[in-house]
C-alpha cells in the first residue's frame, strides 16, 4: 500500500500579527465530523499560564490543508464559557450546587449503589450520546463502563442518526462499520441523499472541506446531483435539485435499481463479479418497483428517475451517498440497502472515484480477522421488556426509553448514566421522556454543562473542555476519504481536574462497589492488559505469538497511562504500524508526536476481497431481511401519497445539536430556530412570515416563529433539531436567551424502522395552524 507522507512544517518566525512569546500548538478539531486541524496560538496570562489568543486554520494539516468552518475557531469560547461545569454538580433539594469530587463520588456511591441492592443491575441504563463520537477517552473507556455496569440496557444517539448505515454494513459487507464512503476527490458524478455538507461538513464521511470537494468535483467536469425535499445550501450549489416527498427516499432508490436491471444497465464490474451473491434474486425482487409505481409517493417523475439511473451508470466513475435524511425514516435501513446496491449494480463498489473503504490507521473489526471469518451479521441478541423492540448492536432503541422506565415490573429501569448526550432535546417525544426522567430514583451525568438532560441528574461529573483533552478521531477515520492519522496533545492543562478518561474509570469502579478510594489507573491497567493478550492470542493479529509481557513492557516504558497508551498500542499493531520493531517506517504515537500537522497514508485503495466479514466471503447483495423488507415498502405506498403536511429537520453550519447553543459568537445573527413553510402553504393555511404557527403532531404540540420560502418544497415543513431551551434549572444563559423550541416535543416515540430500531425524524405528519 502506497505511503504518502509530509515533513512537519517548522516554526522559525513568529507570524505576523501574534505577540512575541507565544507558543503554537496544533490539534484537531473535535466538533463535527470533518476532523479539521487547527493552528493555535496561546500567548501568557500574566499569571503563570495560558491563553489562547487566536485559532485559525492549520495550513499545514495532511488533511484539511487549512479548511475551517464557524465552530472551529470558538474552542477558547467554550474553554472559557462561564457556564462550562469546572467542578461536580450534586442536587440537593431540587437545586444543583457544586460539591467536591470526593463529595459527589460518596453521593454516587450511595445513590447508584442503593438502586442496585433494591432492584439489580437489570434497573440500571446509559445512554452515550453523540459528543463521545468526538472524544478519546470517551471511545476508549465507554465499553468498560458498559461491562462494567453489569446491563444490558444500552442505548444511544445512534438510534436517532445513523444506524440503518450500520445495519445495512453488516448484512451486505459481515460489518456493520465497513461503510462505503463516496471517493470525493476522483469521482465524476456524485448522487447525494438526505445530506447537506454545506452545513453539516459532511457525516458518516469524514472529508475536511466536502464544499470544496464538492465544487472541485464540478470544476473537473463532473456532476453533482442533490435529493432532498429543501433546497438546501448543497443543493443550491448542485448541478440539479430534485424535490423527493420526505420518508419516500427507499422507493426512489428502489425505482433506479429497477431501471438498471429492466434497460440492462448492470455492470458491476469484474473486481466485483467474482465476490457478488445474489444479483438474479435482487433483479427479480425488484421488479416490481417501476418507476411509475413510485411517482405518486415520491413526487418525483417516472422520466427524471430513469434519468438519474442512466446517468449514474454512464458516468466514468460515480458514487451514490445517503445520509441522516434517508437513515431516520421508516425504512431507513432498506434505503441504505439499496445505496449501497446501486453503488454496486454501476460497477462503483471499491473502485477510485466510487463508493470506497478507509483503511483505518489505528485499525478496527474491518483490518481484524480475515476474509469470510465473521459469524453473520444479526439483531434481536436481546429484546426491550415491555414492547419487544430487538437488540441492534448491543443496544436498544431510543424510542423505547421511556417505557422502560415508567413499566413497573422486573427489569424496569431505576438509574440512568448519561455521558455526553441531551437525550431530552435528541430523542423522540421528548416530554413523554422527561416525564420518566423525573421518575427515576438516581441518575448520574457526565458532562459539560448543567443542560435539559443533566438538570434531572442527581450527581454530574464535568469533563475537561475540548482543549484541556488529548484528541484522535479513533471512530470517524474509519469513514475517511483519505487514510490519516492526527494525534492532538492537550493544549491547556487540567488544572487540578481529573481527566475524562479518569472520570469514567472511577465511575465503573464505584459501580461496581470498589468504593470511593478506587484507584481508575488499576481499570486502566486491566483494559490494556486485556487487549494486548487479546490481540496476541488472536490468529488473525499481526501480533499472533508474540510475547504480551514484552509489549507491555515497551508499552509501559514510555510513561504513558490512559487512552495514549491505548491508542500507542492500536497505531502500531494497526494496517500502517511499526509492529513493535517488525516494520520500522510504520506508524506509532511518538511518530504522530512528530508529525503536529498528521500523517497522510494515501488515497483509498481498494479492499475486497480482504475486507468482507460475511461467512460466504462475498457481498451479500440480497440479504433475506431486505428482500422481505420490500414487500413492506411496496405496501406503504398508499399511505405515502397523500400524507397531508409533513415535518422534516435542517441543520446549521453553526449549530452542532443542542450544545453549540451556549457560544454568544455562533449564536449571533436573525434567528434560525423558524418553521420553514413554502409560499402556497403559507398562503392557504393564513400564515406570514415573521408570524406564528402552532404545530401539532400525534404526540405533542408546540408554537414556532413562520418563516416563508420557497427553499422548502409545497406540503413539506421544515423546523431544525437541538432547540428549545427554556427548561427550568438547566445553566446555559446564552442559549435561554435563544431558546427556540424543540422539534422532539412532536416526533413520535412509537415511529421507528423496525430493522434498526432507529426513530423517524422525518416526515412527521403535523397539523399547522395559525398561533392563537
Amino acid at each position: 500500500m502506497a505511503v504518502t507522507e509530509n515533513d512537519p512544517a517548522i516554526e522559525t518566525a513568529t507570524p505576523i500579527g501574534v505577540e512575541v512569546g507565544t507558543r503554537t500548538a496544533y490539534r484537531t478539531c473535535p466538533l463535527c465530523e470533518a476532523t479539521c486541524g487547527l493552528e493555535i496560538t496561546l500567548k501568557p496570562d500574566g499569571a503563570g499560564g495560558e491563553t489562547v489568543q487566536r485559532i485559525r486554520g492549520d495550513m499545514n494539516d495532511v488533511f484539511s490543508k487549512g479548511f475551517i468552518c464557524p465552530k472551529g475557531s470558538t474552542l477558547k469560547h467554550l474553554h472559557e464559557d462561564p457556564d462550562r461545569l469546572r467542578v461536580p454538580m450534586a442536587k440537593r433539594d431540587g437545586v444543583h450546587v457544586e460539591v467536591t469530587w470526593d463529595e459527589a463520588w460518596s453521593e454516587i456511591e450511595v445513590g447508584l449503589g442503593g438502586v442496585i441492592d433494591r432492584h439489580g443491575r437489570s434497573s440500571l441504563a446509559v445512554y452515550g450520546g453523540n459528543a463521545g463520537a468526538h472524544s478519546l477517552s470517551s471511545m476508549m473507556y465507554l465499553r468498560t463502563l458498559l461491562t462494567g455496569l453489569g446491563t444490558r440496557n444500552r442505548y444511544s444517539a445512534s438510534t436517532v442518526d445513523q444506524m440503518p448505515r450500520h445495519v445495512a454494513a453488516g448484512h451486505v459487507f459481515g460489518s456493520p462499520v465497513a461503510v462505503p464512503v463516496p471517493d470525493l476527490d476522483r469521482t465524476d458524478h456524485l448522487l447525494i441523499l438526505g445530506a447537506n455538507p454545506y452545513a453539516s461538513n459532511g457525516s458518516m464521511c469524514t472529508a475536511p472541506d466536502f464544499p470544496g470537494r464538492i465544487e472541485r468535483i464540478r470544476e473537473r467536469g463532473g456532476k453533482v446531483v442533490v435529493v432532498d425535499p429543501r433546497r438546501s445550501r448543497t443543493a443550491e450549489e448542485a448541478d440539479e435539485w430534485v424535490a423527493i416527498r420526505p420518508g419516500s427516499d427507499a422507493l426512489l432508490l428502489a425505482a433506479m435499481c429497477n431501471v438498471l436491471v429492466a434497460e440492462s444497465l448492470v455492470d458491476v464490474g469484474p473486481h466485483v463479479a467474482e465476490y457478488l451473491n445474489g444479483l438474479d434474486e435482487f433483479a427479480a425482487a425488484i421488479a416490481p418497483f417501476t418507476p411509475e409505481s413510485v411517482v405518486a409517493a415520491t413526487g418525483v417523475s417516472a422520466e427524471a428517475i430513469r434519468t438519474l439511473a442512466r446517468e449514474l451508470a454512464a458516468a466514468t466513475t460515480a458514487s451514490v451517498y445517503g445520509r441522516i435524511g434517508t437513515t431516520t425514516t421508516e425504512f431507513g435501513s432498506t434505503a441504505t440497502w439499496l445505496i449501497d446496491a446501486l453503488n454496486i449494480l454501476t460497477g462503483n463498489l471499491d473502485r477510485p472515484g466510487g463508493a470506497m473503504f478507509a483503511m483505518p490507521v489505528a485499525g478496527g473489526a474491518t483490518t481484524r480477522g480475515k476474509r469470510g471469518s465473521g459469524r453473520g451479521f444479526a439483531i434481536g441478541r436481546g429484546a426491550t421488556r415491555v414492547s419487544g423492540h430487538p437488540e441492534v448492536m448491543g443496544e436498544y432503541p431510543v424510542g423505547a426509553l421511556a417505557e422502560e422506565i415508567t413499566t413497573p415490573g422486573e427489569g424496569q429501569l431505576r438509574a440512568m448514566i448519561t455521558v455526553g448526550g441531551n437525550p431530552l432535546r435528541s430523542n423522540p417525544n421528548s416530554e413523554l421522556l422527561a416525564e420518566a426522567f423525573d421518575d427515576l430514583e438516581f441518575m448520574v451525568s457526565v458532562d459539560l454543562y448543567l443542560n435539559e438532560t443533566t438538570r434531572h441528574a442527581d450527581v454530574i461529573l464535568p469533563s475537561p473542555s475540548q482543549l484541556q483533552r488529548s484528541h484522535y478521531d479513533l471512530l470517524l477515520l474509519q469513514f475517511g476519504v483519505r487514510n490519516v492519522a492526527n494525534y492532538s496533545e492537550p493544549v491547556l492543562p487540567l488544572d487540578g481536574q481529573p481527566d475524562e478518561w479518569e472520570v469514567i474509570s472511577k465511575l465503573t469502579l464505584v459501580a461496581q462497589g470498589m468504593g470511593v478510594d478506587a484507584d481508575p489507573a488499576s481499570a486502566d491497567d486491566r483494559a490494556i492488559d486485556a487487549m494486548v493478550r487479546g490481540a496476541v492470542r488472536s490468529e488473525h493479529s499481526g501480533l499472533h505469538g508474540r510475547d504480551p509481557d514484552e509489549i507491555l513492557a515497551e508499552l509501559n516504558a514510555s510513561g504513558r497511562v490512559g487512552p495514549e497508551r491505548m491508542l500507542d498500542f492500536m497505531l502500531r499493531s494497526g494496517p500502517f504500524g511499526d509492529g513493535f520493531g517488525s516494520e520500522p517506517e510504520g506508524t506509532s504515537l511518538d511518530d504522530l508526536l512528530d508529525r503536529p500537522h498528521g500523517r497522510d497514508f494515501g488515497a483509498l485503495e481498494p479492499r475486497l476481497p480482504e475486507i468482507l466479514r460475511t461467512p460466504s466471503g462475498k457481498v451479500e447483495l440480497a440479504p433475506a431481511v431486505f428482500i422481505d423488507d420490500l414487500d413492506r415498502l411496496a405496501a406503504a405506498v398508499p399511505g405515502l401519497v397523500d400524507r397531508g403536511l409533513v415535518l422534516i429537520g435542517r441543520r446549521h453550519l453553526r449549530s452542532n445539536n443542542s450544545w453549540m447553543h451556549n457560544i454568544n459568537v455562533l449564536m449571533k445573527g436573525k434567528p434560525r430556530c423558524t418553521l420553514h413553510v413554502h409560499p402556497d402553504d403559507a398562503a392557504l393555511l393564513g400564515l406570514s412570515d415573521g408570524g406564528a404557527a402552532s404545530i401539532t403532531s400525534r404526540v405533542g404540540s408546540i408554537t414556532a416563529p413562520v418563516e416563508v420560502t420557497d427553499s422548502i418544497t409545497p406540503g413539506v415543513v421544515s423546523l431544525p433539531h437541538g432547540w428549545g431551551h427554556d427548561a427550568p434549572g438547566a445553566q446555559m444563559r446564552v442559549a435561554a436567551e435563544h431558546a427556540g423550541v424543540n422539534s422532539n416535543v412532536l416526533t413520535d416515540h412509537e415511529a421507528m424502522d423496525p430493522l434498526s430500531g432507529t426513530a423517524v425524524l422525518n416526515g412527521i405528519p403535523v397539523d399547522v395552524v395559525v398561533a392563537s
